[in-house]
């Protein structure tokens, strides 16, 4: 998030962990510009920052043409910010999951092919499995798993339309802030087949950081059965 406050300390840790994959998080909601807000009018409120309503947003992004210039304009201002940091771009996603708009990922990927993009998530989360490692918030569940099927749909085919990689899968959707490592170790317990990108918020501290230093977890994910790659290593994994 290259407008946020703490991107100058990420940015650092980054460059001190040279193993480490770093992807950019689109931020088009639930968050401030990198341009000027006054560069941006269609895009943010009277205080400068972007909206929370994503429905409302989306319906801008798609009718209002003035809206989409600055859009792009904005876009173009995250990736060059994340360029400027000289860490390799590993993938893209977007705040709140705002790429799988049309409108949104083919500004992602005009702009993003020109920053040497290669690889963007797909949050697709199979119901099934998120639903076995919790057996709770059931309409949750479901509405993240159907409700998205066509949205993720079109989003799959403008990806592989455009050459890029992708995971299949994605596990943590559902239970934002609620990866505790029993839910983590239940969900390795139901990973389903191909690419999966499991993904934490973890702060400090935090159930979500003790998920991910959680001895069993970390046995489990090295035990042989996991293969664990970043999102750039996919394109020599097929």
């Amino acid at each position: 998030m290259v407008a946020a406050p703490g991107t100058g300390d990420a940015v650092a840790r980054a460059r001190a962990t040279p193993s480490l994959a770093v992807g950019l998080h689109v931020v088009l909601v639930n968050g401030r510009p990198k341009l000027p807000p006054a560069r941006v009018p269609d895009l943010v409120d009277r205080n400068g920052e972007f909206p929370t309503d994503l429905v409302a947003a989306g319906v801008r992004y798609f009718f209002h043409s003035r809206a989409r210039l600055q859009l792009e304009a904005e876009v173009r201002a995250q990736f060059e910010a994340f360029a400027e940091t000289g860490l390799v771009l590993d993938h893209v996603n977007a705040q709140n999951h705002m790429h799988v708009h049309p409108t949104v990922l083919s500004t992602i990927l005009r702009v993003g092919r020109e920053f040497g993009m290669r690889a963007v998530r797909i949050p697709r989360e199979p119901f099934m499995p998120s639903w076995r490692s919790a057996h709770r918030d059931l309409g949750l569940r479901l509405g993240n798993s159907m409700l998205l099927a066509p949205w993720l749909a079109l989003m799959q085919m403008q990806l592989e339309r455009a050459g890029m990689l992708h995971n299949d899968s994605v596990l943590g959707l559902s239970d934002t802030g609620n990866m505790t490592p029993e839910r983590v170790r239940r969900l390795l317990e139901e990973l389903p087949s191909g690419v999966t990108e499991m993904y934490f918020h973890p702060d400090s501290p935090s159930a979500e950081l003790d998920a991910l230093c959680d001895p069993a977890v970390v046995r489990r994910v090295r035990s042989g059965e996991i293969v664990s790659m970043s999102f750039a290593q996919l394109e020599h994994a097929a």
